[in-house]
């Protein structure tokens, strides 16, 4: 238990370092209307090289948030809705063991 315990917490630690970065949300944020984009489509307005979006794909790619996909010559990536929609329950899980954590304190410095 103790070893699945401790590779959900490297699964988590790996998704929440890739979405702590500024470039990676923004990256994100492009993505998220669904449809699979290239990494031209991606740097197009930005500041940003295609060299290093394509280095923030990999660590997006690696933390299992978007996954590449071939079309023809080129890449294209996506979001993978699962890993956003654990990391949605996870932080769930902790504010309800916050809230019920505040409820405790509250119960006992009111009784």
């Amino acid at each position: 238990m103790a070893a699945r315990g401790s590779a959900a917490l490297k699964t988590r630690a790996s998704l929440f370092a890739a979405l702590g970065d500024e470039t990676r949300l923004s990256v994100l944020a492009k993505l998220s209307d669904g449809a699979p984009q290239s990494i031209a489509r991606l740097t197009d307005g930005t500041h940003v090289s295609r060299q290093a979006v394509t280095k923030h794909l990999r660590v997006l790619e690696n933390a299992g948030v978007v996954r590449s996909v071939r079309a023809g010559r080129e890449t294209r990536f996506e979001i993978v809705p699962k890993s956003i929609d654990q990391a949605r329950d996870w932080l769930d899980d902790i504010s309800r063991q916050w809230d019920d954590a505040l409820a405790r304190l509250k119960s006992f410095v009111e009784d």
